[in-house]
């Protein structure tokens, strides 16, 4: 399999990366982060401006199309530059919208950047299972409402819509019976608690008490596309984790070079040189996973997907856990400190191992356990 990326590919992330170390800094970022927003519009309009919202819609709604190997090298270069305005959230949402069929006026307005998305899907007792909905749909086809509560949604407040699983009939694990709903922000009946998490980056909880909502799909079958959205999602993860290790490897690398103890650079003494070898072989053992994964986060063969897609969140998470750790010890007590970017690289890089599944979660889901209701 070629990994090398497309002349296209290359051009488009050499055109983000420059953005990025232009005007989208260190300090930058941390003001973005602090402001009351907790994103930029100028950063917001700029990945407009490159196409990246128009990246993975349909060219038919105004899009280019792009598949989930373009996108790697986009989440790889906002991995690298720690961007935090909802671009995630929203492609992911896109992704669902596309698969479920029927908006694609939406879409259009996605791919032209006027719309943000969130998707609203973790519940307080479902841990990582994307099937455990306590969320309830009520009410006819054409005047549906949804009510229920859910956690960490990245984006929530910053969206203007948002994308909610739901159940329309069956039991709370059951994989029949879930449905995919479109809920406008400041509908009546929806409440939005938002919230900076430990990476920076903005999540809500959100209330919905028969908040109404236009069904995407024919309801309780949404199962299928709430998978495979997912799935897709967690390769785009894969990409920006990636992004973030190689980032935060290359900060290490200049650190052990400048840094001097006993008249000497600390990048001299073998015990530290075995270190950073040992961090170079993980970070390549996990772009190379991230790369098949992507490769096949659009496949129509579902198995081979949920295969490829969890061995790929299993080997790129145990690789950022590891590169984490030892970056932050190889700097020292600066490595835990707000002031050095280290410690934001390690912060993305713990919240990507939460996102979508832990590697215990994909790990099971891989093995195909009995009894792991998921895979």
């Amino acid at each position: 399999m070629d990994f090398e990326p497309k002349e296209e590919q290359r051009q488009l992330a050499d055109a983000l990366r420059r953005w990025i170390e232009r005007d989208y800094g260190f300090a930058a970022r941390r003001d973005i982060i602090h402001s009351p927003a907790g994103e930029s519009p100028e950063a917001w309009r700029m990945l407009v401006e490159l196409g990246l919202t128009a990246l993975p819609v349909p060219e038919a709604q105004g899009g280019f199309g792009g598949g989930a190997a373009d996108m790697f090298f986009v989440m790889q270069e906002l991995g690298r530059g720690l961007v935090v305005e909802p671009y995630f959230a929203t492609v992911l949402g896109a992704r669902m919208l596309q698969l479920a069929g029927g908006q694609e006026e939406l879409l259009e307005r996605v791919a032209a950047g006027e719309v943000k998305l969130a998707c609203a899907l973790g519940e307080a007792q479902s841990r990582h299972d994307l099937a455990d909905i306590a969320a309830k749909v009520s009410g006819p086809v054409d005047a549906a409402a949804v009510s229920g509560v859910k956690t960490v949604v990245e984006g929530g407040g910053q969206a203007d819509m948002l994308i909610v699983s739901a159940r329309s009939h069956g039991g709370q694990r059951d994989r029949d019976g879930i449905s995919l709903l479109l809920v406008e922000a400041g509908t009546p009946g929806l409440a939005i608690r938002d919230g900076r998490a430990i990476d920076g980056r903005r999540c809500a909880g959100v209330t919905f008490d028969h908040a109404p909502a236009t069904l995407l799909g024919d309801p309780g079958t949404a199962w299928p596309v709430l998978e495979a959205a997912t799935d897709w999602g967690a390769a785009l993860l894969c990409a920006e984790a990636v992004g973030a290790m190689d980032a935060l490897f290359g900060a290490t690398l200049d650190y052990l070079k400048t840094r001097r103890q006993f008249g000497v650079p600390i990048g001299s003494f073998q015990a530290l040189q075995h270190r950073m070898a040992d961090m170079f072989v993980h970070l390549e053992q996990a772009r190379s996973m991230a790369m098949l994964a992507a490769a096949k986060a659009d496949s129509g063969d579902a198995e081979e997907r949920r295969r490829v897609v969890s061995a790929a969140r299993v080997r790129v998470g145990e690789a950022a856990r590891f590169v984490g750790q030892q970056a932050v010890q190889l700097h020292g007590g600066m490595g835990v400190t707000d002031e050095l970017p280290a410690a934001h690289w390690f912060k993305r890089l713990t919240a990507i191992g939460l996102t979508l599944g832990d590697v215990d979660h994909h790990l099971r889901r891989f093995a195909g356990q009995p009894g792991f209701r998921v895979a």
